[in-house]
């Protein structure tokens, strides 16, 4: 929170993809702790029902997925009801399995980039008529949209489309002010890498092979992202539209 009491997201409204668990709940807490009022999405009640509790107020948690327009639909039905516009939109919501090209079924391919590339674009798409002028738009892309990584071949493809997509939407979105940026993580240390390695010995494996590839040495936590997208959501980045920030502890710039 600031430390001079000025609330840096003082009345805002705030959407947040994946926002039950890991970068998405820790980005949450963080705005309600900075004035925002956020609607939280993700695909699991139970989690859901958990960040809710976790975050304590001036929150709504919608069940939905995003690779489901429908589901979009209803997002966004339910935050003009409630709140009636929409101030900052962070399209955080994301799949990475592991397969190597030779592995990669055609079913594989479909939902990473159906969740990663086409629900990230219809989150913004589907945001439009709410978000208001002076708006702002992140995108949680990854280190991957810089890197090749074999075995994360479809991943890293729709992170980059994540970053093409930055690039066009400033452009597009410039004459309402509407400012459009990417946040690059690096490996952060969320649930959603046991969830993708299926054991917490090969979590632990994929953790200690990350933290020889970062030259801080170490994975990054949740928190740390969150305070860079406020950054990117509030006016302290007034100036700054259609970048790719990237908070990797030096993976891709040393």
């Amino acid at each position: 929170m600031s430390v001079n009491n000025e609330k840096k997201l003082a009345g805002k409204i705030a959407v947040i993809t994946g926002g039950s668990s890991g970068i998405g709940l820790a980005t949450a807490k963080l705005f309600v702790q900075e004035g925002a009022y956020v609607f939280i999405m993700g695909r699991r009640q139970a989690e859901l029902n958990k960040a809710k509790a976790e975050i304590g107020k001036n929150v709504t948690a919608v069940q939905g997925d995003v690779a489901e327009l429908s589901d979009l639909d209803d997002l966004y039905a339910t935050v003009k009801s409630e709140q009636g516009a929409l101030d900052i939109v962070v399209a955080n919501a994301a799949i990475g399995k592991m397969a190597a090209t030779k592995d990669v079924t055609p079913e594989h391919y479909d939902k990473t980039f159906n969740v990663n590339a086409r629900g990230s674009f219809f989150t913004v798409q589907k945001a439009l008529p709410l978000l208001r002028n002076g708006g702002s738009i992140v995108l949680v892309s990854s280190v991957a949209n810089v890197k090749g990584i074999p075995s994360y071949v479809t991943y890293c493809a729709t992170k980059a489309a994540v970053r093409s997509f930055v690039r066009s939407w400033a452009a597009d979105f410039k004459d309402r002010g509407i400012r459009v940026n990417t946040l690059s993580p690096g490996p952060i240390d969320t649930p959603m890498l046991e969830r993708n390695e299926g054991s917490k010995e090969q979590a632990d494996a994929l953790r200690a092979s990350f933290v020889q590839m970062v030259p801080l040495g170490r994975l990054g936590r949740p928190e740390e992202m969150a305070r860079t997208i406020l950054f990117l959501a509030c006016d302290d980045s007034s100036y700054v539209t259609g970048i790719d920030l990237a908070a990797d502890g030096g993976m891709t710039q040393v």
